[in-house]
């Protein structure tokens, strides 16, 4: 049986399509349709729902102890009011989930999970904990708003006060306001666009729904679906958990090295299998896809008779307006102007391999 967010209510008033995602019942678009929603945060700006997202606390004198043995990346050296991404590995050193660290203070931090993935990363830290460190699954009592898009920092300057709002890319405020709620304010985003997600009291996030719409309407704000948030993260080549990765894909594979510190002291959790499996066989790349036809995951990628990898997400971008496609390939074909075929719907279409990301924002 699928969950509401506390905005499920506001979704069907406003006309969203409901559909089950991550174990939620969310708008995957409302009446202006996934097109417009994208070109809005491109263009202008956008309102999510993410309150199905996870959100777990580790509190005490060890609690940097554990991430530096659960995060693949360097939890150390983080600032107060400073996020990270990093990969959490099995002991294959597979992706048990990729997530947010927020570090609150040197004994206080915030990890934001994959929704699909709550109730997993939660036994998953919960029971790989040692020491002085105490665990709290805040995911019931906190929703979360992303507002993305050029005109997010105009919208938010009209509701919150100049010190709250975070000024460079992975920072947060903890104790912000916005429109009179209290918020943790973080200049994050799953769309490659400038932009901030908002945390608050579960109890009051359809009031700050409402507010910052109202506020937004002149700077073209409106409410978007899952569908835009997967084009746009598809456009800026973002991983989704699930498709680019998961408990068989490394994050080498999956082209997050950048998150991946094999060079630190601790011995995180999967390291050891990382460093003994060397060199990715095979790695996450981009596609243009050349010929007619939009490529999407599960399809397989040939070269001449021989299969070399699959497609993880595909579509049609709107702002770029061309279809792309990220796939996992053998390493020998990764190289950049690699001419490929995609098997859409039985027959073959022409793609070839290009840099990611697709797009970036000016």
């Amino acid at each position: 049986m699928e969950k509401k967010t506390p905005l499920y209510e506001k979704h069907v008033e406003a006309k969203g399509k409901i559909v089950p995602f991550g174990g939620y019942l969310l708008p995957v678009q409302y009446p202006t349709g996934t097109i417009t929603e994208h070109m809005a945060v491109r263009t202008k700006a956008g309102l999510f729902d993410v309150s199905h997202m996870g959100e777990l606390f580790l509190r005490g004198p060890d609690a940097l102890k554990n991430l530096q043995i659960l995060m693949t990346n360097q939890i150390a050296g983080m600032k107060d009011g400073q996020a990270r991404y990093s990969p959490m590995c099995n002991e294959q050193g597979g992706v048990i989930d990729d997530l947010l660290v927020y570090r609150m203070r040197e004994d206080s931090y915030l990890l934001v999970v994959n929704a699909s993935n709550q109730e997993k990363d939660a036994k998953w830290v919960e029971s790989h904990l040692t020491g002085d460190v105490a665990f709290e699954n805040a995911s019931s009592r906190i929703g979360q708003l992303a507002l993305q898009g050029p005109n997010a920092p105009a919208i938010l300057e009209k509701l919150a006060a100049k010190e709250d709002i975070p000024q460079k890319y992975y920072t947060f405020v903890e104790k912000g306001s916005v429109g009179g709620i209290p918020c943790l304010i973080s200049r994050t985003g799953y769309t490659g666009e400038l932009g901030y997600e908002l945390y608050c009291d579960q109890a009051e996030v359809s009031r700050l729904w409402d507010i910052v719409l109202e506020a937004g309407q002149e700077y073209g704000l409106i409410p978007c679906g899952l569908g835009a948030r997967d084009t746009l993260r598809l456009e800026t080549a973002m991983p989704l958990y699930g498709h680019e990765m998961d408990e068989t894909i490394s994050p080498l594979e999956a082209d997050l090295g950048f998150a991946v510190k094999l060079s630190k002291e601790e011995d995180f959790i999967g390291k050891q299998a990382l460093i003994q499996a060397g060199a990715p066989t095979r790695r996450r790349v981009g596609l243009a896809i050349t010929g007619r036809g939009i490529a999407r995951e599960h399809s397989d990628v040939y070269i001449g008779e021989t299969k070399v990898g699959w497609v993880t997400s595909g579509t049609h971008c709107p702002y770029l307006k061309r279809a792309v496609a990220m796939a996992m390939l053998e390493a020998g074909y990764t190289e950049v102007g690699t001419k490929v075929e995609v098997d859409i719907r039985g027959k073959r279409v022409a793609a070839e391999v290009i840099p990611l990301p697709f797009y970036k924002r000016a």
